[in-house]
């Protein structure tokens, strides 16, 4: 991932549109017509092979016919000639390319080795491309429109990028008719080389764009997107609608969790997990966006609403409901003085309805009170029209009590919903201009609350980056496998309860007790030896679902009774599923945990997103209960427990009545065994513990499943969460030797960049940003913090001798897409130049890119900066050029 020359799509110098033609209204003719109607201020220029002119503009017989070379390049050319245009525009020194011609690898295997020779021809040159098979790129702020879309976008501060073409256009007239603008518009198209993650590691940076819009079809690169995603998400909103929700595939799989792999509820863990805001229709994506465009912060889920209708507040507070919020439990001073200014029959509780004439001095009254309850994260304002009052005056009243409030210094976010359609067309509009947002249903203006609040969720959960392992404790490695290693070399696909459970005990989670007989003789005789009640169940690696076969039999209480009840089994097995092969019979003694959840706890492998961990509410009703959540790796014990959170069974466990909390504890810990399993046996490809028993003692496996599969990807190289390199943490000293901690940058560090940034003399804060800066920009500073650990690496240097940690300094290093070539960047804070530590911190730095295959580092230095580069000198480095006055490149060969 690279975002080196993507800013070539949107503000370049020059363009050249390759395919332009003089038929009119043909794609190629609609094109130039856009890219001249644009505005742009640099040179267009127009090729087409038989000349003449077009538009008033010249047509270039070839390429080499142009008169400067374009920064920009726009194919719009039969296929075939495209990989040779490629490289001749490349060689040129042509930046960025957008293809819109179809007929590459959606057209087959020959189309495919097209596309390829079109990348191939591209690299040597770091050419980007957008496409193919695209309507292309528009682009508001650099005044581009290399598109055949149907408009111009207004602009604005919102970019969308997108896979499908059509979409493009379906926007952009919807956003128009709302009055919505762009920063940018991408149609991805054929994805050859420009992907979704490129893009959103650009818009992260990108100062002109405040939010950003997906439309995904389907993601290429898991672990590309989600850094990429998680580094934007973490410093503007990201709101992205998925297709292809309904996959049917996973219906044959033989697990609960392996039923989940490929399906859209593993997306939805990845989007959340990367922290991004999902919606589920293009209606919603633009109430989101203009939900969040407004000054509105909700960080608590809990909502007082405020109406002249009860139906409407019953619907508003189903839908909170239903998106996991709360009704605020209203404080009783502010029922006492809501019963002071309304009239006596109104509802008393939230939500608070004033009745339906309720005018505007009423909705003024009553939104003062609640607006000062401390119990509301945040008010909803509802309106029905009715004849006896003005809808419109009361939104003018709303509007008037929400800015005193924030004025005052309250910041109580206020949401309304003015109900119908032209009776209300006017007090929309004042809520509008007043600044407030305005939604045309409750469920509509409750969505956007609640996506509110998972954005604020989704802050804190991007704040955490686990190590590989929760756990320190030794493992024994080799051992544990042996029972995987013997199913693989007898070509079985899944491990038998005894070999399951083994591996659970290793992990840590508990089982129960178990015996082998292998004829229900031998079964009666273990049962006898055991004790009663026992657990009678059949061992077979061809029956995964016991139950659903006949093929569990519990509360045994004496040695006949297993003997005739294994006996039965078989005839059972016998009819149900002939062809499966018995190995015996497993017995357990019946295990008793009073008050105990029935939940199940499993790990899937996506064939995407790799290793996905699933928790939720168990027993042989799972499916129709329905009551699960997924996350993707590595995670800890706050991401562990806001898994748990996130389904129904969570408000059970926490107790009520006479049952006491269960260990969630205990629960966390299976789940981070489980994460532990997918890290240390990547042959793991399904494994379901249901039912796991959890009660205030504890948790309990009572019946585990593992299917496993050869996997030549070691460890956490499947994760599409890089997790953190803790590995790389270690000691280093000065010229001095003083001793510092140097480790890997984490987000939580952004703070203690500011406070290097502030202690540091202004001079030597303009060597390194080359500018004056007293404070990096907020989004700078979560963007540098936010790293993706696979292609980037930035070491934060530690003093750990005073009262509590300080940051001396950070050096980083920022691979090409190939990685064989990164950008160093270093900063050292003031009071500790001169003490040898920067040129230490060079040294490791150098050190880690040797490690990880680099052939080449470089960076950009100030020409009055002489003291890094005469360290660059000594260090190796070479001065290879000038890529603008005054900055000097210093370049060192690996």
């Amino acid at each position: 991932m690279s975002v080196r020359n993507l800013k070539s799509f949107f503000a370049p110098k020059s363009i050249a549109l390759i395919g332009a033609s003089r038929t009119p209204n043909s794609v190629g003719d609609v094109v130039a017509r856009n890219l001249l109607g644009a505005g742009f201020e640099g040179t267009i220029s127009l090729v087409n092979p038989h000349g003449g002119e077009r538009h008033g503009h010249r047509l270039y017989e070839n390429i080499a016919a142009l008169p400067e070379v374009p920064e920009l390049a726009i194919l719009a050319t039969p296929p075939a000639p495209i990989p040779d245009l490629i490289a001749e525009l490349g060689a040129r020194g042509t930046k960025a390319a957008v293809v819109l011609t179809a007929g590459f690898a959606e057209m087959g295997e020959d189309g495919g080795a097209l596309q390829q020779r079109m990348l191939e021809a591209a690299r040597p040159h770091t050419l980007r491309i957008v496409g193919p098979n695209g309507i292309g790129i528009l682009s508001p702020a650099g005044h581009v429109n290399a598109s055949f879309a149907h408009r111009m976008a207004p602009a604005g501060r919102t970019a969308f990028v997108t896979q499908s073409g059509a979409m493009l256009t379906t926007v952009l007239d919807w956003a128009s008719a709302r009055g919505l603008g762009f920063s940018h518009l991408v149609s991805l198209g054929g994805v050859s080389d420009v992907d979704f993650g490129d893009m959103l590691d650009y818009l992260a940076g990108d100062t002109s764009t405040d939010a950003v819009l997906l439309y995904i079809e389907n993601i290429t690169s898991a672990r590309k997107f989600m850094s990429a995603a998680r580094r934007c998400a973490r410093v503007k909103p990201v709101i992205v609608v998925k297709s292809g929700r309904h996959a049917e595939g996973a219906r044959a799989a033989r697990s609960h969790t392996g039923a989940l792999a490929g399906s859209d509820a593993v997306a939805d863990a990845a989007f959340r997990r990367a922290g991004l805001l999902r919606v589920l229709t293009i209606d919603d994506l633009f109430g989101t966006l203009e939900a969040l465009s407004s000054n509105q912060r909700v960080t608590g889920d809990r909502i007082a609403i405020l109406t002249n209708g009860g139906g409407a507040g019953v619907l508003a507070t189903d839908h909170l409901i239903d998106e996991g919020g709360r009704l605020a439990e209203l404080s009783p001073s502010t029922i006492e003085a809501l019963n002071r200014v309304l009239p006596v029959s109104w509802s008393k509780a939230n939500p608070v309805d004033i009745i339906g004439d309720a005018g505007p001095g009423r909705y003024r009254a009553a939104l003062e009170v609640m607006i000062a309850d401390p119990n509301a994260d945040a008010i909803l304002v509802l309106n029905c029209p009715v004849a006896v009052a003005d809808p419109t005056a009361s939104a003018e009243a709303v509007a008037e009590v929400a800015r005193a409030a924030r004025e005052a210094g309250n910041p109580t976010p206020v949401f309304t919903a003015w109900l119908g359609e032209a009776a209300v067309a006017d007090a929309r509009k004042r809520l509008d201009e007043s600044g407030l947002p305005v939604f045309d249903t409750p469920e509509q203006a409750v969505t956007a609350m609640m996506q509110f609040v998972r954005r604020a969720k989704a802050q804190e959960m991007l704040m955490q980056i686990p190590p590989a392992s929760a756990s320190d404790e030794p493992r024994n490695i080799k051992a544990i496998r042996e029972p995987i290693d013997l199913a693989l070399s007898e070509g079985r696909a899944w491990l038998t309860t005894v070999e399951a459970n083994a591996i659970l005990e290793a992990y840590g989670v508990p089982t129960v007790e178990l015996r082998i007989a292998k004829t229900p003789e031998e079964a009666h005789r273990t049962a006898v030896s055991m004790g009663f009640p026992i657990a009678l169940k059949i061992l077979s690696t061809d029956i995964v679902h016991k139950s659903d076969v006949g093929a569990v039999t519990l509360n045994l209480k004496d040695g006949p009774s297993v003997a005739r009840a294994a006996a039965t089994m078989l005839l059972r097995i016998a009819e149900a599923q002939p062809d499966a092969h018995i190995e015996g019979f497993i017995l357990q003694p019946m295990a008793s945990r009073a008050g105990a959840h029935e939940l199940i706890a499993g790990l899937s492998e996506d064939p995407l997103f790799g290793p996905v961990v699933l928790f939720g509410q168990g027993g042989t009703a799972v499916e129709v209960v329905n009551d699960q959540a997924l996350a993707l790796p590595p995670l800890n014990a706050i991401l562990a427990r806001d898994l748990i959170d996130r389904t129904r069974v969570a408000r059970l466990l926490k107790g009520y009545r006479d049952r006491p909390p269960s260990d969630i504890n205990a629960i966390v810990k299976v789940l981070l065994a489980l994460q532990d399993i997918a890290i240390d046996l990547p042959e793991v490809k399904e494994l379901d513990i249901n039912p796991l028993w959890a009660n205030d003692q504890g948790v309990l496996a009572l019946d585990a499943r593992i299917r496993v599969a050869k996997e030549p990807r070691p460890g956490t190289e499947r994760f599409a969460v890089k997790p953190y390199p803790a590995e790389l943490a270690h000691a280093i000293t000065d010229r001095n030797g003083k001793t510092y901690l140097m480790r890997p940058i984490k987000p939580e560090d952004a703070g203690a960049m500011q406070e290097t940034i502030a202690s540091s003399n202004p001079e030597d804060v303009r060597m390194r940003f080359f500018s004056t800066l007293q404070r990096l920009p907020d989004v700078l500073a979560k963007r540098l913090t936010q790293i993706d650990y696979d292609r980037e690496m930035a070491f934060a240097v530690i003093d750990e001798a005073g009262e509590r940690p300080e940051g001396i300094g950070v050096v980083r290093l920022a691979l090409d897409p190939d990685r064989t070539r990164g950008e160093y960047a270093i900063m050292v804070r003031s009071d500790r130049i001169g003490t040898g530590l920067g040129h230490r911190m060079m040294q490791e730095i150098i050190a880690y890119a040797r490690n990880t295959g680099t052939k080449q580092i470089f960076g950009d230095v100030l020409a009055e900066n002489t003291r890094m580069l005469n360290m660059c000198e000594k260090l190796g480095f070479e001065r290879t050029g000038s890529p603008e006055p005054g900055v000097v490149e210093v370049t060192l060969n690996l």
